[in-house]
């Protein structure tokens, strides 16, 4: 749904290496606007940049139309029956089809053409639309957006399959640069980042592949995918030409192009696939790239919403690269449903015309761990962690399950925890998450962050802080500050007390040119009284898998009746001996993180309006399961499981 500055590749991929083609820019790179100039897009689960729009869901995964829709008009083959029509572009008649004119695609996938020497190009010809040919065959795009890096690996097939099913020939994906290069030169494609496996996956079942690497993806992943760290110079303009955004760009490329080239990749590394590039539809003149197919996202189906991509290439079959076909939700906000009608109507046309499309998302998949982004209009609202609705009845659901409902058996205060966590951070001043001088110098990119330091009068607290902070005096609590409230009354005290400040980090803005600013925890001096407090002990709350393990060996407080202030809490979750999807339901507590196993499921918040946390089976041991949450606000009592998500 973001409009995207970066190039986006369409790739069409194989098992082992062959042409086929990749919808990136030239380059990508390359494809970055000059002096940091942007395309309004509006926030969604995408690669590329985005500005401020509104927006149809793209990131929800959409319903069961498809299905209902796809299954007769395309699973057999057919193209649709189409007497005379005018070209969207230059509104010419064109010649009656045959009533028996059939796309041929049941030999047109990925292990037969394995060995194909002309891959995906596009053709026009005197008398009718320009199209796409698939090693010379005419070929229509019938795509659907799936994250790989949103959905558990175990499940890829499940969900690869759920695609095909409802008549899908192309799986769309970006890849997340913040995901797989955590710290700089340190990559990760291993578990439910193999890139190479999920692509491989897809062929193996029968469908083609576009491939979106960003650098930029939007996605609604925090910062659109771009790692925090580059965060660190303020001088650096991210999504633009400057040296130090493209070098990091370039070694990032050089290392995952590496691994895609044998499917397919970008022009100076190696890509032989056709390339593309992927606009708003009144942005395309802006974004396109002479040499490569433009393609336009909307959520609506216009004829003249294809008058900007007439002007930049007029020989080229229209694709939509991204077709909104729902949108996602922030916290507090209502959530968004976009009507199966129009999705029924748009579709119906683009088949029409004969216009290759992606959906997007086919499905949304969740947001595990702290990986949301966000969104900054009027105020910063964070991303929910789930975009899951009832899954389609084609083929066979994954079987979910109801568990007993467990109560959370032990706790331990945040204050008990900190000499479990890594050596603070001693500093003279307030420090930013991102340029704490910890993770091999790459900062923190996710979590929480607590700042400590000793005061020994009242009066007037003042800090920026990003982008939600409690204040306490030792453990108690005096008061919230946020982006709209930076002053906080700190009462007199008799003696030197502890000022401690815990700094939460609710998703960094995903698009538009916000992005530059987007550190997180104390972003300057904090004050009382207008006199700047110093002698800072800083504390990451990054809980990676290695902390919840270190917390198996720690003595925990059986639970109180009631307990208010940030807190573990320890509970069993019984699965017996063959566990399967489930969904958590938090009823009375208040805001919070949960982790399975160590696994951080993300956030739930009582303000809605997501009400449920999903909870792969395939994440869930046979039998006994460790469940933490980290409590900010107050402790709640049972935890329950429903087999269907509440929204």
């Amino acid at each position: 749904m973001c409009r995207r500055p970066g190039s986006v590749p369409l790739a069409a991929q194989s098992p082992r290496p062959s042409p086929w083609r990749c919808p990136a820019g030239p380059g990508c790179v390359p494809r970055l606007p000059r002096g940091g100039g942007s395309s309004a897009r509006p926030p969604l689960l995408q690669p590329v940049g985005m500005a401020s729009r509104p927006r149809s869901s793209p990131c929800l995964f959409w319903k069961r139309i498809l299905c209902i829709f796809f299954l007769p008009c395309i699973l057999s083959g057919f193209s649709p029956r189409v007497k005379h029509k005018k070209n969207l572009l230059s509104g010419k008649a064109q010649p009656q089809l045959s009533q028996y004119s059939r796309f041929i695609w049941s030999h047109l996938t990925p292990l037969e053409l394995r060995n194909r020497s002309m891959g995906l190009q596009t053709e026009s010809r005197v008398g009718s639309n320009p199209y796409f040919t698939l090693e010379g065959h005419k070929f229509l795009i019938f795509g659907g957006s799936i994250h790989y890096f949103r959905v558990p690996r175990e499940y890829w097939r499940d969900r690869l399959l759920k695609l095909k099913a409802c008549g899908f020939n192309t799986v769309t994906t970006y890849v997340p640069w913040n995901l797989h290069e955590p710290e700089r030169g340190r990559f990760d494609f291993s578990g439910n980042l193999d890139l190479e496996a999920f692509v491989l996956t897809a062929a193996e079942i029968g469908l083609w592949v576009i491939l979106r690497p960003g650098p930029y993806i939007c996605s609604e992943i925090d910062l659109g995918g771009l790692p925090s760290r580059l965060l660190q110079d303020p001088q650096v303009n991210l999504r633009t030409t400057d040296k130090g955004f493209v070098e990091a760009v370039d070694k990032y490329f050089d290392h995952l192009i590496s691994r895609v080239v044998h499917l397919q990749a970008l022009l100076k590394r190696g890509i032989v696939e056709l390339l593309l590039t992927s606009d708003n539809v009144d942005d395309v003149l802006k974004g396109y790239i002479k040499g490569v197919l433009a393609t336009i996202n909307m959520k609506k189906f216009r004829k003249d919403a294809f008058q900007h991509l007439y002007k930049v290439q007029r020989d080229k079959p229209i694709m939509i690269m991204e077709y909104w076909v729902g949108w996602f939700d922030t916290w507090g906000s209502k959530h968004e449903v976009k009507d199966a009608g129009d999705v029924k109507n748009t579709v119906s046309e683009f088949i029409k015309f004969e216009i290759s499309f992606n959906v997007y998302m086919f499905h949304g998949g969740t947001n595990f761990g702290f990986i949301n982004g966000a969104i900054n209009f009027v105020k910063h609202a964070g991303v929910v962690t789930s975009y899951a609705v009832p899954l389609p009845p084609l083929p066979e659901l994954t079987p979910k399950a109801v568990y007993p409902s467990t109560r959370s058996s032990h706790y331990l205060p945040l204050w008990d925890v900190l000499q479990y966590l890594d050596e603070p951070v001693m500093s003279k001043m307030p420090v930013s998450m991102e340029n704490l001088p910890i993770n091999n110098g790459n900062g923190q990119s996710y979590g929480l962050v607590l700042y400590e330091t000793p005061i020994c009068s009242g009066g007037q607290l003042h800090a920026h802080v990003r982008d939600v902070a409690q204040v306490f005096l030792n453990e108690t609590t005096i008061g919230i500050l946020d982006d709209s409230i930076r002053n906080l009354k700190i009462p007199e005290v008799k003696e030197c007390q502890l000022l401690r400040i815990l700094v939460e980090n609710q998703g960094r803005v995903n698009f538009s040119w916000k992005i530059q600013n987007q550190q997180k925890g104390l972003t300057g001096p904090v004050t009382i009284n207008n006199i700047s407090l110093e002698g800072f002990t800083i504390y990451s709350l990054e809980m990676k898998m290695s902390f919840f393990k270190r917390l198996r060996y720690v003595p925990w407080r059986p639970v109180p009746n009631s307990y208010s202030g940030p807190a573990f809490y320890r509970a069993t979750l019984r699965a017996g001996s063959s566990p399967k999807d489930t969904f958590l339901r938090l009823l009375n507590w208040n805001y919070g993180f949960v982790f399975i196993n160590g696994r951080n499921l993300g956030r739930y918040w009582i303000i809605g309006p997501q009400e449920t946390l999903y909870l792969p089976g395939a994440w869930l041991h046979p039998e006994d399961n460790e469940i933490i949450l980290f409590e900010k606000i107050k402790s709640g009592s049972v935890i329950e499981t429903t087999d269907q998500p509440v929204l």
